[in-house]
């Protein structure tokens, strides 16, 4: 059995275990059995009967593998102490604790107890018995591993997974129509070390990265030529290798971030210029001539235009003028085996090629709509993309008309997308949220020509997109043949909606979730919680954990420089961690207290106030429970694995701020959504984005939506239980692939 694989069918709420000899009638439960069904309950898992009897079969060594495993992912022997013992008892320290014990350090005063990270806590100060560790700099001292088990109020049952399960959750990751968000990447990462790449075609070229790399790496740099389709997906394979990043991040913005997470309020901790020019040299080119030549051929050997190709590598020149240099491409465009490449390489360097982004806006600030939009219709991906602004620009009748000719052309998630975003971008009293490549989400200001237009008109286009829309996805599910008759769709399909466009940078270990997922609170309270530091010597880390509290006329934040607000209590501010298990921090919402000051919602942050980016493998996500959660008055250790209700886990990335989730308190529900910002603590993030966000969320379709416009094409019939032909639960939508290739599949080209 591998644990890797454990792990991938543990995030769908699954137990992989091989197909065992002999296996037949059932038996009566082992010890064993019985014992690790009962650690499992604990955690807050149940297993299904089949599950159950196949985890009988299996030997008392793989099911104690198995245990290990569900440890591993849900941090049990993790550090979960935090800074203060009971912290959800004050410990009254004010500010002038903390002046009174900076002076005393900076005089060396004797007076006081010396605490083995080397400072002086005065007598009268800090209740130092409330401490794990030295309340002036933040350093802990003790370590402690989960306490509490069981008090969650739900179990989450596990379903068994086999061979057969495995290679079709494989095959529906290289299938998906949809980016694959970290999770989906990680899985896929994990699979194609694992099994053999079956024959499938991938579509999304994020996915066909993955594929190339596996290929690569077994030395099957020929099979990978078929994978490449243009030479930008040559240049995104290789900066992939270079940055981690399947998408391509230009270099400048990765030194702009890399310049700005290691900004500091304090001017002499500021390492921003160094840290740029560190990452300067980290992202300098450097390749073998194995490589060189590898990539030469793939280029060589591309079926496209040379001509056609250069048009396609002009948006990203400069950073090819990079690559063809480090490749030493003109040196083997010299010899007589490369001719396509030599010809490929004058004309990008003579750029003897015509550009058509700049042909289309050359027609359309000359305000020529017959030429601009018969251009686009060439390209029908791009004409998508610029719909609305050109039904402002040439008016609706003649764009939409253009449009409907190649609409058929179009994949259904930029279909799907259009119907979502039209109201929000026709608003002229909306301000809207965008997410730049590598950048922090941002709100601007509504296109300037959607003032010229009244607001009737605006509304009609609105109608007049969402109509072809729903036409166009409707004639492509009726086109579909189907011999079921009925349909039932889960009530919570309708609270989730599409994996479109909002593509999640955090890993989900313990289960996965589409962002602006809405999660149920059963309790009066919500703990949030962040763990950091795993694997990592002991060191100076400083991670915050913080909430936003937004009220109908102010605001209050919980935070290290705030340990309680109304309605939030903070657990300390941890600025070091111990060696290898990495430290917690913890802020409790009492929801009843919520309620009495009118709050609208929560915001759940974490920021890096150290130099840098969010530590990589830092766990944030919070706990729900109808029952009351302890909290122990020993050591302050607040975690039970029982009661997470969701958490996601920060790879490696570019944030220096991420909120996480936001808890709607009339709504008594929590919104799992990521939105990165920049600076060192929580009165950095704009809570307008927030706001915008959801917006931006509320307006997606949802996948029961969707479901119901198929079920309307298909003429089936919708029922209240799951006694249907096509039965569609929460349990089948936590595949997005799965969803994806049923809903924006195939048929949908």
């Amino acid at each position: 059995m591998k644990k890797d694989l454990l792990k991938v069918s543990i995030r769908q709420n699954a137990i992989y275990l091989p197909p065992v000899e002999g296996m037949g009638e059932k038996k009566k439960l082992t010890s064993t059995t019985v014992a690790l069904v009962a650690q499992l309950r604990k955690m807050g898992y149940g297993v299904s009967e089949e599950l159950l009897h196949t985890i009988n079969e299996i030997t008392p060594a793989e099911q104690m593998e198995v245990f290990q495993v569900m440890k591993e992912v849900l941090g049990v022997n993790l550090n979960w102490a935090p800074l203060v013992k009971g912290w959800d008892t004050p410990t009254g320290e004010t500010q002038l604790d903390h002046l009174i014990t900076w002076i005393t350090n900076l005089f060396q005063i004797k007076k006081g107890v010396k605490l083995p990270c080397g400072h002086i806590i005065p007598d009268n100060t800090f209740p130092l018995e409330r401490y794990n560790g030295c309340p002036f700099c933040g350093t802990p001292f003790e370590t402690a591993s989960t306490e509490y088990f069981g008090q969650g109020s739900k179990l989450k049952v596990l379903e068994l997974w086999q061979t057969a399960e495995l290679e079709g959750f494989f095959k529906d990751l290289l299938e998906s129509r949809t980016a694959l968000d970290a999770t989906q990447a990680d899985n896929l990462k994990i699979l194609l070390c694992e099994l053999p790449l079956p024959d499938v075609k991938v579509k999304m070229k994020e996915t066909v990265m993955l594929v190339i790399d596996t290929l690569v790496e077994q030395g099957r740099e020929q099979e990978a030529q078929a994978c490449f389709s243009s030479p930008n997906d040559v240049l995104r394979y290789l900066w992939y290798k270079k940055t981690g990043f399947l998408q391509i991040i230009e270099p400048k913005t990765i030194l702009r971030k890399a310049g700005r997470n290691h900004a500091h309020m304090c001017a002499g901790l500021d390492k921003s210029k160094s840290a740029k020019e560190q990452k300067r040299e980290e992202l300098k080119l450097k390749y073998t001539r194995r490589e060189c030549r590898m990539v030469a051929s793939w280029l060589n050997n591309m079926n496209m235009d040379p001509e056609k190709s250069c048009e396609i590598m002009h948006p990203k020149r400069e950073m090819w003028v990079r690559m063809i240099r480090a490749l030493r491409l003109a040196e083997y465009a010299r010899k007589e085996e490369f001719g396509k490449l030599k010809e490929l390489m004058d004309i990008f360097y003579n750029q003897a090629y015509t550009v058509w982004q700049g042909e289309v806006e050359h027609y359309r600030l000359k305000a020529d709509a017959i030429r601009t939009l018969s251009l686009l219709k060439e390209r029908p991906g791009l004409f998508a993309r610029s719909l609305f602004a050109n039904m402002l620009w040439f008016g609706p009748e003649d764009t939409l008309a253009a449009f409907r000719e190649v609409v058929h052309l179009l994949p259904a998630r930029l279909i799907l997308t259009l119907g979502m975003y039209a109201e929000n971008y026709f608003d002229p009293t909306r301000k809207r949220m965008v997410k730049p490549l590598g950048g922090n989400a941002k709100v601007i200001e509504p296109y300037y020509l959607v003032g010229l237009y009244q607001p009737e008109q605006l509304m009609d286009m609105v109608e007049q997109v969402r109509g072809l829309c729903k036409e166009v996805v409707s004639v492509r599910f009726a086109k579909v043949a189907t011999e079921s008759k009925s349909m039932y769709i889960d009530p919570m399909l309708y609270c989730i909606p599409l994996s479109i466009g909002d593509r999640s940078e955090t890993i989900q270990d313990m289960s996965c979730a589409l962002q602006g997922t809405r999660f149920p609170v059963e309790g009066d309270q919500v703990r949030l919680f962040m763990q950091w530091g795993k694997g990592l010597p002991a060191q100076h880390l400083d991670m915050d954990l913080s909430c936003h509290i937004a009220m109908s006329h102010s605001m209050e934040v919980c935070s290290y420089f705030h340990l309680q607000a109304v309605g939030a209590k903070h657990s300390g501010d941890i600025r070091s961690i111990p060696n290898k298990k990495g430290t917690a921090e913890y802020i409790e919402l009492d929801l009843k207290e919520l309620d009495r000051i009118d709050a609208k919602y929560v915001a759940f942050t974490c920021n890096a106030y150290s130099n840098g980016s969010i530590s990589p493998n830092l766990v944030v996500g919070w706990m729900n429970s109808a029952y009351p959660m302890k909290i122990s008055e020993k050591n302050g250790v607040a975690y039970d694995p029982s009661c997470v209700q969701h958490q996601v886990r920060v790879a490696e990335n570019l944030m220096k701020g991420l909120v996480f989730g936001v808890l709607k308190v009339k709504e008594r529900e929590i919104v799992w959504l990521e939105i990165p910002f920049g600076g060192q603590t929580i009165l950095s993030m704009n809570a307008q984005t927030i706001e915008k966000y959801l917006d931006k969320l509320e307006a997606k379709t949802t996948i029961g939506e969707l479901l119901a416009v198929k079920a309307e094409a298909q003429r089936l019939e919708l029922m209240d239980t799951p006694e249907a032909d096509e039965v569609y639960t929460y349990e089948w939508a936590m595949n997005s692939a799965a969803v994806n290739r049923l809903l924006i599949g195939e048929w949908a080209l």
